[in-house]
C-alpha cells in the first residue's frame, strides 16, 4: 500500500478533529478567555509565568512528545501496520487530545495546581497521596526509560571510530543547552525582541548542529552520557523554567517542527511502499516473551496515542503558562494531534527501514527512514540522519527534564501537609535528588526492558487522570460522557497490560520489576474504588438535598 494515503488522511482528520470535536469541548466544557488565569493571579517568574501561547506550544509540544510517539508506534508495528495506525488515529482524536485538553483546563481552573491537587478538592487527601505515589512512580519511569534512549542513542563506540552519528547529536544538543541558556537571559532579563531573539535563536540552533557535524568533540560512552544526562535533568529540575526548560523547548520546537515538515514533504515525494503486513499475528513470541495485540498493542504506541505523562505536563508546567483560556485548547488539544502526526510518521518510516535492516533500534530506524524521505529534495542521508537523531533525542531530552521537574512538584505535594514549618522532603533540591536516585537503579535495565510497565503505567495514569477530570466535570455539572469512554477503555487495557506483564516479569525472575507492577496495579485499583465511592456519595448527597 502507497504509505501517502495514511499520511494525508491522517492529517485531514487531524484538522476536522481540531475544528470540530475541540470545538465541541471548549464549548461543553466553558472555556471563558475573559477569566483570570493562574499565571496572572499567581504570578511568581518562576513557575507562573504569562507566556505567549505559540512559546508556548512550542514548550508543551517538546515536552509531551518525548521519544514514545516515535519509539512506540515502531516497536507496535511488529502487529502489523493497520491496527497501530487506527489506534494512532482514533486515540489522539477521541482519548489523548480529551485527556490532554480536559486536565490542562482543570489545572487551570484549580490555580494551576497538578492532577493530585485537583483529585484532593473533588475526592479527598487520601486520593490525592495514593495519585502522587502512582505518578511519583510512573515519573521515575520515564526518567529511566528517556535517560536509557537518550544516552543511547548519543553513545560514542570507540571500536567503531568511524560510527559519529550519536557523536554528532550528543556534541549539537550540548551546544544548544548553552544557547537556550543564553536566549532564556536575553528575552527575560534583557527584553530582547521575541521575534529577533527566535531568528537569531534557531539560525544558530541550526549552526549548533553543523559544528557538531564537523567537530564531534564530546564522545562518551554509554554510561558517560547516563551520568552528564543525570546531572543536566537535576539541574534542569531547580533552576527558574524562564532560564532553561520553557527557552529550550522552545527553541527545540522549530526543530522538532522542522524535523516532521521535512519527513512530511519527503513522504509525499517519495511515497514509499508500506513493506509490513497490514495485521500480523494476534500473538508475537511465546512464554515470557509472548506478546498480545490486546492489551499490549496500545500500551506499546504509548505517547503516540494518549499518554498519563501528559496530563502531569500539562497540569505541571503548561498550566501555569497559560495566558488566556482561549489557548487551552490550541496548546492541550493542538500538541497532542501534532504527535499523533509524529507517530504516523515514525510508522510510515517502517516501511521504508523494513526492506533494508529489521535489526536497528527504533532511533535508528526512524533517522534512517526520514532521512531517505528527505535526500529526495536534496539534503544528504549522512546530514539527515544527524539531523534526525538530534530532532529525536531532543525528544526525549525535553521530556527528560520536564519529567524530573514534575517528579520534584509530585514529591514536595506528598510531603507538604500545609502547615508553616516545611519538611527537608519539600525541598527542591532533596525532592529531585529522591527523584533522580530512583530512576538510577532503572536505567541499568535498559528502556528495552522497562519500556512495557512505562507504558502500561504511563497509560493507568491517563485513565486516573480521566477519572480526576470526570469528577471534577461531574461535580460542576457538566457532561462527561467525553471522558467517561476513554477512561473506561484505558483502565481495561492497562490493568490487562500489567497482569501480563506480572505474568513475564515472574517468569523472568525480574523481582523488582514485579513488585514494581504489583503495587502500581494495586494503588491504581484502590483509587477507582475510592474516586467512584466518593462520587456516589456526592450523586446520593445531592439526591437527598433535592428532595
Amino acid at each position: 500500500m502507497n504509505s501517502l494515503w495514511l499520511l494525508v488522511l491522517g492529517i485531514i482528520l487531524f484538522f476536522i478533529a481540531y475544528v470540530s470535536y475541540g470545538g465541541y469541548l471548549a464549548k461543553k466544557w466553558g472555556v471563558d478567555p475573559s477569566r483570570p488565569t493562574p499565571s496572572h493571579t499567581k504570578y511568581d517568574n518562576i513557575d507562573y509565568v504569562p507566556t505567549n501561547a505559540k512559546v508556548l506550544l512550542g514548550h508543551h509540544f517538546s515536552s509531551i512528545a518525548g521519544a514514545g510517539p516515535i519509539t512506540g508506534p515502531i516497536l507496535a508495528s511488529i502487529f502489523g501496520w493497520l491496527p497501530v495506525y487506527l489506534w494512532i488515529v482514533i486515540g489522539s482524536i477521541f482519548v489523548g487530545g480529551v485527556h490532554d485538553f480536559g486536565s490542562l483546563l482543570a489545572s487551570v481552573r484549580h490555580e494551576g495546581k497538578s492532577i493530585g491537587e485537583i483529585i484532593k478538592v473533588n475526592v479527598g487527601k487520601r486520593g490525592k497521596a495514593l495519585f502522587n505515589i502512582f505518578a511519583w512512580l510512573t515519573l521515575v519511569l520515564v526518567v529511566a526509560a528517556f535517560t536509557d534512549i537518550t544516552a543511547t542513542t548519543f553513545a560514542f563506540d570507540a571500536s567503531k571510530p568511524d560510527l559519529l552519528t550519536g557523536a554528532r547529536a550528543g556534541t549539537a544538543s550540548v551546544l544548544f543547552i548553552a544557547l537556550a541558556v543564553a536566549f532564556g537571559f536575553a528575552v527575560y532579563r534583557k527584553g530582547a525582541s521575541l521575534t529577533i531573539s527566535t531568528i537569531v535563536g534557531v539560525a544558530l540552533l541550526f549552526f549548533c548542529i553543523w559544528i557538531g557535524y564537523q567537530l564531534p568533540f564530546i564522545k562518551l560512552s554509554l554510561n558517560g552520557w547516563r551520568v552528564l544526562l543525570l546531572i543536566y535533568i537535576f539541574a534542569a529540575s531547580v533552576l527558574p523554567v524562564w532560564l532553561l526548560l520553557q527557552p529550550r523547548d522552545y527553541l527545540n520546537s522549530f526543530l522538532l517542527y522542522a524535523m516532521l515538515i521535512g519527513g512530511v514533504i519527503g513522504i509525499i515525494l517519495v511515497h514509499p511502499t508500506i513493506q509490513i503486513s497490514a495485521v500480523k499475528s494476534f500473538t508475537i513470541g511465546q512464554g515470557a516473551a509472548a506478546q498480545y495485540l490486546f492489551p499490549m498493542l496500545f500500551v506499546t504506541v504509548a505517547c503516540g496515542a494518549v499518554s498519563g505523562f501528559h496530563s502531569l505536563v500539562g497540569s505541571g508546567t503548561s498550566s501555569k503558562q497559560i495566558d488566556s483560556e482561549k489557548d487551552i485548547k490550541f496548546v492541550g488539544y493542538g500538541a497532542m494531534l501534532i504527535e499523533g502526526l509524529v507517530a504516523i510518521v515514525a510508522l510510515i518510516s517502517v516501511a521504508y527501514v523494513a526492506k533494508i535492516d529489521g535489526s536497528l533500534s527504533p532511533a535508528q530506524k526512524f533517522a534512517a527512514g526520514v532521512a531517505y524521505f528527505m535526500s529526495s529534495f536534496g539534503i544528504p542521508e549522512a546530514v539527515g540522519k544527524v539531523f534526525v537523531t538530534l530532532a529525536f533525542s531532543a525528544f526525549a531530552l525535553t521530556s527528560l527534564d520536564t519529567a524530573t521537574r514534575i517528579g520534584r512538584y509530585v514529591f514536595e505535594e506528598f510531603f507538604d501537609t500545609g502547615g508553616e514549618k516545611k519538611s527537608l522532603l519539600t525541598n527542591m533540591y532533596v525532592a529531585t535528588l529522591f527523584t533522580v536516585a530512583a530512576s538510577i537503579v532503572l536505567v541499568l535495565y535498559g528502556y528495552n526492558k522497562i519500556w512495557t510497565i512505562f507504558g502500561s503505567a504511563n497509560q493507568l495514569l491517563s485513565g486516573l487522570a480521566l477519572l480526576a477530570i470526570t469528577a471534577w466535570l461531574a461535580k460542576n455539572g457538566k457532561k462527561t460522557i467525553m471522558t467517561v469512554v476513554p477512561m473506561v477503555l484505558m483502565f481495561c487495557v492497562t490493568l490487562s497490560a500489567l497482569l501480563l506483564s506480572m505474568k513475564n516479569y515472574y517468569l523472568a525472575k525480574s523481582w523488582l520489576l514485579f513488585v514494581l507492577a504489583l503495587l502500581l496495579f494495586i494503588l491504581a485499583i484502590v483509587l477507582i474504588i475510592e474516586t467512584v465511592n466518593t462520587l456516589k456519595r456526592a450523586t446520593t448527597a445531592g439526591k437527598n438535598i433535592n428532595a
